[in-house]
């Protein structure tokens, strides 16, 4: 790359930090985290958790986020340097480093920048996801597993933690369902672009005859609560149920009713737990579950009041979101985006960012035509 068009990239990183900072306000981030690590510090911090983890969690969370900024302010401001002494001395080694840094920086900051989208009510929250095997018969219970995996995989790769809740398995292969936690900041924000139905085109495994089989799954994300959040259940709207914990083909997971169904009778929300060996432990977070659904219900109907209000709105989200083709061709394509892939093996291995860096983009400018 020649100087000038190195000159001309590093102006745009450049650009895109003073946005980006302008979003952020480091120095609002700096205050909050000096008051929240005085409240950390004080002695009778852990008397009250749930305020404490609030605290903990809040200043881990900027001050991770403050870092990373600096960060990489300081590269960009080092990817200029590199580049003079690799003009200046003419150097090949320096200007294919500058060539790489730059690149690993380009990516780096659209990150940072989608993140500044992302400033929801709720966008700062770890995320409840829960997967649904949709039409298509054991075609879809195996897409449905296919699709746990893949968000599984992005979490890893991202060094988030998974906390799997309950796997309903289907007989012959798959899943059901499966609802999982991903414990990491703005995990919601992040991921509620994924909302929607998945279609899979492929020739079916299960199929003796080698035919083409089209097969849905439903992904559905909601913001995981904190011990702050009020969501109020009265004991007579509440129906309790214990059951034995399965694994795959109905196998035994334990010999005591220790899995927990609860089903909210107004709403008809159903929601279960088997993760745990205790049935008490199942229920507490069964609850944290159908709470978090609940609070996902009100805000959809209000959502749904505010658009009777506005009348009929363009760039509604559809149901079908996504298409996974691999046969007769190979391609991952976004319907709502545009944005496609052909190396369909690396989406499902978890490699989704591009995909939820688009489709936060794309959320922005439909929420940006409707207001």
């Amino acid at each position: 790359m020649a100087a000038t068009d190195f000159d001309s990239a590093i102006s745009e990183l450049s650009a895109t930090i003073r946005t980006v900072e302008q979003v952020l306000d480091p120095a609002a981030m700096q205050r909050e985290i000096d008051d929240l690590g005085e409240q950390a510090a004080a002695p009778d911090l852990w008397d009250d958790q749930a305020n404490a983890t609030r605290v903990t969690g809040r200043l881990s969370m900027l001050q991770g986020q403050l870092d990373r900024f600096n960060a990489l302010k300081e590269r960009v401001d080092d990817l200029s340097v590199l580049v003079e002494l690799a003009a200046e001395e003419n150097d090949a080694d320096a200007r294919a480093e500058a060539d790489s840094e730059l690149a690993k920086l380009r990516k780096a900051v659209d990150t940072l920048e989608v993140r500044t989208l992302l400033n929801g009510e709720y966008d700062e929250r770890e995320a409840l996801v829960t997967i649904r095997s949709g039409a298509g018969g054991v075609d879809a219970a195996d897409f449905a597993e296919m699709l746990m995996r893949m968000y599984v995989r992005w979490s890893d790769q991202n060094g988030y933690k998974v906390e799997v809740f309950d796997t309903s398995y289907a007989e012959e292969a798959g899943l059901k369902s499966a609802t999982f936690a991903v414990h990491a900041p703005y995990a919601y924000g992040t991921l509620s672009v994924e909302a929607g139905t998945h279609r899979l085109v492929r020739i079916s495994p299960f199929d003796n005859q080698g035919r083409r089989q089209t097969s849905f799954a439903a992904v559905e994300v909601v913001p995981l609560l904190e011990q702050t959040d009020d969501v109020e259940i009265a004991d007579e709207d509440l129906k309790v149920d214990v059951y034995r914990s399965s694994g795959p083909g109905g196998q035994s997971v334990n010999t005591t009713d220790s899995a927990v169904r609860l089903t909210h009778i107004p709403t008809g929300t159903v929601v279960s737990c088997q993760n745990e060996k205790s049935q008490i432990q199942n229920k507490a977070s069964a609850m944290v579950i159908l709470k978090a659904k609940l609070l996902a219900m009100k805000r959809a109907e209000e959502e749904a009041h505010l658009k009777e209000l506005k009348g009929d709105v363009a760039a509604s989200w559809g149901d079908q979101m996504r298409n996974y083709v691999l046969h007769p061709y190979q391609v991952v394509k976004d319907l709502r985006t545009g944005h496609e892939v052909g190396n369909t093996q690396a989406v499902f291995d978890g490699g989704i960012d591009d995909f939820l860096e688009a489709g936060i983009r794309w959320r922005r400018g439909a929420d940006a035509e409707q207001n």
